[in-house]
């Protein structure tokens, strides 16, 4: 099944430098970036119990590393650039794989980017005052310019620029910062485990493990703190945009995928544990000190910020967790950068995008395609609905994983072969189960974003028929 009359499994001009280092670093690169910091936060908020917030951070890791595994199966069978967006077009459709691909494109990848490169300049603006989202330089319509924002969008071109002139480039960057980056994850790890305040550890015992909300009101609490959970742990599909750019990709694509987001998942629970070692998880939003605030009201939601000030004391310590969220930040832009825009090349070779986006430059990287990513993105961060667009997909990108990890299933109807290692069938239909739970939450406790995830996929239904309806093409 393609929409083109050929399909080559190595397209021309590609080449295959990523090992499984490689591969592994933009799969944890890609997860980390300031969620780990911040969502906890919200967590604490909505289910005010120790307990809770280490089991929505469980989960959220059961279900990435059990979807990252079927993936890994996909992406054996189906090595190609592209990742997701071949999947669901080979599966289901060309019609599918372009929904996701469109919405991809859209708003999943580039407001990603567009929210981690404003992340990082937000906590530049820790270290450099100067740099302020409050301070409007100029404005056009819709969109406005502050030192932010221009600072987020110098970032984005600058990563560009680097991923342009190859994929050596692109890939030593990414390594540096994702190793930096878990090193900073650990760090947080082990100051907060060595240096617990026992005021604090005594608080969280005192407190009942899951609160005293009734079972019945805090399950659908579990449904939307789960979100930001998943949120921070996702972009970990994003490698399999690379398939083609992977050495032995039928082997290394999912080894890679198991061993990154394992290791992320594993570094995010026990990041929880730490927070819990040195600040209540209740507190007051009007509390003098970061431990009087506890979890649940740190400043501007900076709960990792909030555990170093305890620690390391004040201003020191906001500046060291600033300069950490950084380097986070900025790896995590670049592994984005990087993956993105292979789906928007992969879908212009196929005649389903602008067709200067599927040229190769003469490093052999989809050099259209990354500035097209570059300027949306760009726009998307002088826009400043980046979030707001985010919010509006989630139950599109539950539901594009949902039928990507079905589609394990129809793979093994139409092969006859049972796959192997991937701990099937059970392990993908207790996904699917928890995922379709999931999804039935978020349509009861956050309706208004069923609309907008729906209004964002069906923008690209008239973008179909067109360039469906330009010659060279075939049906599936």
């Amino acid at each position: 099944m393609s929409v083109r009359a050929e399909l080559p499994t190595g397209p021309p001009g590609l080449e295959a430098r990523l090992g499984l280092l490689d591969a592994t670093t933009l799969v944890a690169g890609s997860m980390i970036g300031s969620g780990i910091f911040i969502v906890s936060a919200d967590i604490a908020r909505r289910l005010p119990g120790p307990g809770w917030l280490l089991v929505v951070w469980g989960l959220a890791g059961a279900l990435t590393v059990g979807a990252a595994v079927s993936y890994g199966r996909l992406a054996a069978a189906l090595p190609r650039a592209g990742g997701q967006y071949v999947y669901l077009t080979e599966l289901y459709g060309p019609l599918w794989g372009f929904l996701y691909g469109w919405t991809l494109v859209l708003v999943i990848q580039t407001g990603t980017i567009a929210a981690v490169a404003v992340a990082f300049a937000t906590f530049a603006g820790t270290l450099w005052p100067g740099i302020s989202p409050d301070v409007r330089l100029f404005a056009v319509g819709p969109l406005s310019a502050s030192p932010t924002t221009l600072l987020a969008i110098a970032v984005i071109v600058l990563l560009t620029a680097v991923n342009v002139r190859g994929l050596e480039v692109g890939r030593a960057v990414q390594n540096v910062f994702t190793s930096a980056k878990v090193l900073t994850l650990v760090t947080v790890i082990v100051l907060g485990l060595a240096l617990g305040v026992p005021a604090a550890r005594a608080a969280n015992l005192a407190l009942p493990p899951f609160g005293t909300l009734p079972l019945r009101e805090a399950l659908p609490q579990l449904g939307a703190a789960m979100v930001g959970a998943l949120f921070s742990a996702d972009a970990w599909a994003s490698v399999t945009f690379t398939a083609a750019e992977v050495r032995d990709s039928r082997r290394t694509l999912p080894r890679a995928l198991l061993l990154g987001t394992s290791l992320v998942c594993l570094l995010y629970l026990l990041t929880n544990v730490s927070y819990l070692e040195v600040l209540p998880l209740t507190g007051s939003p009007a509390g003098a000190d970061a431990f009087a605030r506890g979890i649940q009201h740190a400043t501007g939601d900076r709960v990792g910020t909030a555990v170093m000030e305890h620690l390391a004391g004040g201003v020191r310590g906001a500046e060291i967790m600033a300069l950490g969220v950084m380097i986070s930040t900025f790896g995590c832009a670049n592994g984005l950068v990087l993956t993105g825009a292979r789906v928007a090349w992969a879908m212009a070779r196929d005649g389903l995008f602008f067709s200067r986006v599927g040229r190769l430059n003469a490093t052999h990287v989809p050099g259209a395609a990354l500035w097209f990513q570059c300027a949306w993105a760009s726009l998307l961060a002088l826009s400043g609905r980046y979030g707001d667009l985010l919010d509006y997909v989630i139950i599109a990108e539950l539901l594009f994983y949902l039928l990507t990890v079905a589609g394990l299933f129809v793979l093994a109807r139409r092969s006859g072969e049972r796959p192997r290692g991937v701990a099937y069938p059970w392990l993908q239909a207790a996904y699917l189960l928890a995922v379709t739970v999931l999804v039935a939450d978020l349509l009861v406790t956050k309706p208004a974003y069923t609309r907008g995830s729906l209004a964002v996929v069906a923008s690209g239904l008239p973008f179909f028929v067109a360039w469906r309806r330009r010659p060279g093409l075939r049906s599936a």
